[in-house]
């Protein structure tokens, strides 16, 4: 018994003495090679953003083995007559790799950044969300994950003890806005794939043009079937909640409008369609794209609504799989 002090002795000496965890520097990600294990979270990483400038959009890109990633990297795999998998191997990560652009890099938050406006509060019920004057980012990190891609959880893991609203601030952030959201390849028709989750913009000759992850319709309120048609697109949209969509948590029996701003209830562009209330759209929860239900509408992450806008125009057909 005179020896049962000393794990606990051992134990308060290893924490005292312990350093702290190291966030991921850019050339940890850039570095980070397959191996055919486990993959690291630098790995993940490295491999989504990979895929999200390939135009096969893992969603948020966060570190984590999820659905989102496993679909995306197994559109990249039918693509370029790999194995379909979806799941990351040593000929795909070949392929990917052959992207010579750093995955990460650093960037110095400006006063720009910064200064906002910011919305403190969202409230969750839509009602409340109509007093607003607009639906803006809570805070520059919530701005900043938005624009590079990036889960908010993964942008403050890999800084860390940095203030990301501090103006002069130099942060990690994935490396995405490499190529023009824009692409020169013209755009025939939208494929929207119910069963996998999937949006598909397809070219002529039916080759993906970009394959993003999508919330597609509900129990409540499935999306619908068949080929629909691209009516117009609205940037910043103001959101108009119909009482006669009767959404679950909605009590209001009257028509409200909500104002614009990146959160939203349909995020920052309406690709509408040809029947009424449907529509492709962005969100204020990137997080939850492919994860959650939708109203019956095609929920997209904004930067991934925004790139799809950019190559529709009137008339694209928008086709439903089950």
């Amino acid at each position: 018994m005179r020896f049962a002090w000393l794990p606990i002795l051992l134990a308060l000496t290893l924490s005292a003495g312990a350093a702290p965890v190291r966030s991921l520097a850019p050339d940890d990600i850039n570095g980070a090679e397959f191996n055919g294990g486990k993959n690291s979270e630098a790995v993940n990483i490295r491999a989504q953003v990979l895929l999200d400038r390939a135009r096969f959009s893992p969603g948020v890109i966060d570190g984590h083995r999820g659905e989102n990633f496993s679909n995306a990297l197994r559109a990249y795999q039918e693509q370029n007559g790999l194995k379909a998998t979806g799941d990351l191997d040593t000929p795909t990560w070949e392929k990917l790799t052959q992207d010579g652009d750093p995955a990460a890099i650093e960037y110095t938050i400006t006063d720009d950044d910064v200064k906002g406006p910011f919305t403190d509060d969202i409230p969750k019920k839509m009602e409340k969300q109509a007093d607003l004057k607009r639906l803006d980012y809570t805070s520059a990190a919530e701005m900043l994950a938005e624009r590079f891609h990036m889960d908010e959880d993964l942008l403050q893991r890999l800084n860390r003890g940095r203030k990301l609203d501090q103006s002069g601030t130099t942060i990690t952030v994935a490396n995405v806005n490499v190529k023009p959201v824009a692409l020169d390849t013209k755009l025939d028709k939208i494929e929207v794939d119910k069963k996998r989750k999937l949006l598909r913009a397809l070219s002529s000759d039916g080759t993906p043009i970009a394959v993003y992850p999508a919330t597609i319709g509900s129990k409540e309120k499935p999306a619908p079937s068949g080929t629909l048609k691209v009516t117009r697109v609205a940037k910043n949209p103001i959101y108009t909640y119909n009482p006669d969509y009767n959404f679950r948590g909605v009590k209001a029996k009257h028509e409200f409008k909500i104002k614009p701003g990146p959160n939203n209830p349909v995020g920052l562009v309406w690709i509408a369609l040809n029947e009424k209330g449907y529509g492709i759209h962005g969100t204020p929860d990137p997080a939850k794209v492919g994860k959650t239900a939708s109203h019956g509408c095609v929920r997209l992450t904004n930067w991934d609504a925004l790139s799809l806008a950019a190559m529709v125009k009137k008339g694209t057909p928008v086709e439903f799989t089950d």
